[in-house]
């Protein structure tokens, strides 16, 4: 039999979808005055991956992803989708958002997202919140699943969370 112990602390990151530098900015913002010291941020790819964000948020579309300095408990994942739900409805605009942000944990074992839609890959936390496995580390490098987003998939984007894992090592 095992002995339960807790988790190892994880990087946290919060991907944001945008397509006004503006709201960008405001994210980026509200993000670093709620979650800390900003210690990494990804390139603006651009996101044409479906047309489901477009009408909400406008185009082109870019997805960026920003790291954040404090490691933070793995458990925490659904209050932190609360609070980036909250930056999100905070920067609409007559029920339309202007940036979404999807916050998840990197580890040195997988990248988890949160999520607020259920599917068969996804665990449910609490307060109405799953945890997306999104990433797993194999062999040197991460690796998606049969579901994983595209936009996880793209190797810019993965480029960027192996120089995160890096880092990880030394926060």
């Amino acid at each position: 039999m095992g002995i339960p112990r807790p988790p190892d602390r994880a990087l946290l990151f919060v991907g944001v979808l945008s397509s006004k530098k503006d709201y960008y900015i405001k994210a980026h913002q509200a993000i670093e005055k709620i979650f800390g010291e900003i210690i990494m941020e990804g390139p603006a790819i651009k996101w044409d991956f479906s047309d489901h964000y477009k009408g909400e948020i406008g185009e082109p579309l870019y997805r960026r992803f920003i790291f954040l300095r404090k490691l933070v408990e793995q458990e925490n994942l659904s209050t932190i989708k609360l609070l980036t739900n909250k930056i999100e409805e905070n920067l609409s605009i007559d029920g339309k958002r202007n940036v979404n942000l999807d916050p998840g944990y990197l580890t040195l074992a997988k990248i988890v997202l949160a999520s607020t839609k259920d599917y068969a890959h996804r665990v449910y936390l609490r307060n109405g919140i799953y945890a997306d496995l999104t990433l797993l580390f194999r062999e040197g490098q991460f690796v998606p699943h049969i579901n994983t987003y595209k936009d996880y998939q793209d190797e810019r984007h993965l480029s960027v969370f192996m120089i995160a894992r890096k880092l990880f090592n030394f926060v």
